[in-house]
């Protein structure tokens, strides 16, 4: 069975850029517009890894990351923050909430890749 991945991204460019890359790599992608529908969805679809950007609509992904790690039905899903907020202070902040990884954008396919599976352990 292959592992379940969300992507949560208001950039559609960017969710249909995951979602090839990962998918021919062979895992099952779901896709979230904003925080809210990527809160629901990890409560719901139960992912094994979540690809999370940090500006988005309803929730930022700071928020949803907060949620996320504070509830015990879904605090142990492994969340890497995908997001063109680059700063020093901005990455801390993802790391802090819960992040196990924080991805710049522009970021490469390769470099998405190679963390997804360190993080999936394969």
């Amino acid at each position: 069975m292959s592992a379940r991945i969300l992507i949560a991204d208001d950039e559609p460019h960017i969710r249909r850029l995951v979602s090839f890359t990962l998918g021919n790599r062979g895992y099952e992608v779901i896709e979230a517009v904003d925080g809210g529908d990527a809160l629901e969805r990890i409560r719901t679809e139960h992912p094994d890894l979540v690809l999370l950007d940090v500006m988005m609509p309803v929730m930022t992904g700071y928020d949803v990351l907060r949620e996320v790690k504070a509830d015990p039905a879904t605090a142990d899903v492994p969340v890497i923050m995908l997001s063109a907020k680059s700063q020093k202070a901005e990455i801390e902040e993802g790391i802090a909430c819960g992040a196990r990884e924080y991805i710049c954008k522009p970021f490469t396919p390769k470099d998405l890749v190679e963390r997804v599976g360190e993080l999936l352990g394969e």
